[in-house]
């Protein structure tokens, strides 16, 4: 069981650690209660199953940003080899909101670029919670535009609540930043595949979002604003968050049946945190046969399908 326990995940907890505290039990005093234990296990799964099959769109969003889920660097370990970091925008500085460099994928090389959160809160602070600043976005184009030269694909992991909105940021030109990175990545001539690995927030996760395929994990968001944020402009209540994530349509199955997405990738059940090999497994599988498409196409053809793609959005 992680270390952080969601509301909605209590019931599990008392028969998980009912089930413990028998088998620890019958251990001790050498009593077989094996039959009992298997109840307990079976209806554990079963209400396993009934919760994460029936998750509304606050809980995932809780999901997504379980403290527990794997970052980017978690899954550069378990998705790539020879991962080498690139660092610096060559303009201002480093952001460790933003990470990324070159790697091997099935020995192929390829350029991976992730927001970067913490699992602790020390962790956050270092990364600024994984809220990118202008050199960050301007490190994750230098790294796609290098990717393009040197005839790599890209692979962008997003999970970000936004590009950091503080003064400074603002003063170093955080919008242009963002506006540059959508005007270039739609026209890069490689292949470009963007997963939405965690939270995908407004500015900050469409400055990496702009690609060939766009991913979602199961129990990820995209969204414009947060939850909170919208509840606070719309009713002046930030705790209606809940009401507010279910109207934004703002789930991997709502948005891929808007056509905003192009395919949802399945969780093990639970979350990511709770099985991350298991994830990684399910990731690489889809970027296998992703990448393996992209690369059969011409690399003119590739930038007017992404154009097309781009321009359908919003069209019904």
């Amino acid at each position: 069981m992680p270390n952080v326990i969601l509301d909605f995940e209590k019931p599990l907890l008392e028969l998980e650690n009912r089930i413990a505290e028998l088998k620890q039990y019958a251990g001790e005093k050498g009593i077989d209660l094996e039959a009992e234990i298997n109840i307990l296990e079976n209806r554990l799964r079963d209400l396993k199953k009934e919760i994460y099959e029936n998750l509304t769109p606050w809980q995932r969003t809780q999901l997504a940003r379980h403290p527990e889920r794997p970052n980017a660097l978690d899954y550069f370990k378990l998705l790539f080899t020879d991962f080498l970091p690139l660092c610096g925008d060559r303009c201002c500085g480093d952001d460790p909101a933003l990470v990324g460099g070159i790697a091997r994928f099935e020995g192929v090389p390829v350029t991976v670029i992730g927001h970067m959160k913490g699992h602790n809160t020390k962790e956050n602070l270092a990364r600024n919670f994984g809220m990118p600043n202008p050199e960050g976005f301007r490190k994750a184009l230098r790294l796609a535009q290098q990717a393009e030269k040197f005839g790599r694909s890209v692979i962008s992991l997003i999970d970000t609540p936004g590009a950091y909105s503080g003064a400074g940021a603002e003063e170093r030109g955080q919008a242009w930043a963002i506006a540059s990175n959508l005007f270039a990545f739609s026209r890069l001539k490689t292949p470009i595949i963007v997963i939405i690995t965690g939270e995908g927030g407004s500015g900050g996760a469409l400055a990496l979002g702009v690609g060939d395929v766009l991913l979602m994990l199961e129990n990820a968001i995209f969204s414009v604003i947060s939850p909170e944020g919208c509840a606070a402009i719309l009713w002046k209540d930030a705790q209606r968050a809940p009401e507010a994530a279910s109207v934004l349509k703002l789930t991997a199955s709502e948005l891929l049946s808007l056509g905003l997405i192009d395919g949802v990738i399945p969780e093990p059940l639970g979350g990511a945190h709770r099985d991350p090999e298991g994830t990684a497994d399910n990731i690489r599988a889809e970027i296998r046969r992703r990448l393996q498409e992209l690369r059969q196409i011409d690399a003119e053809q590739l930038v007017a399908a992404r154009w097309g793609r781009l321009r359908r959005i919003g069209c019904f």
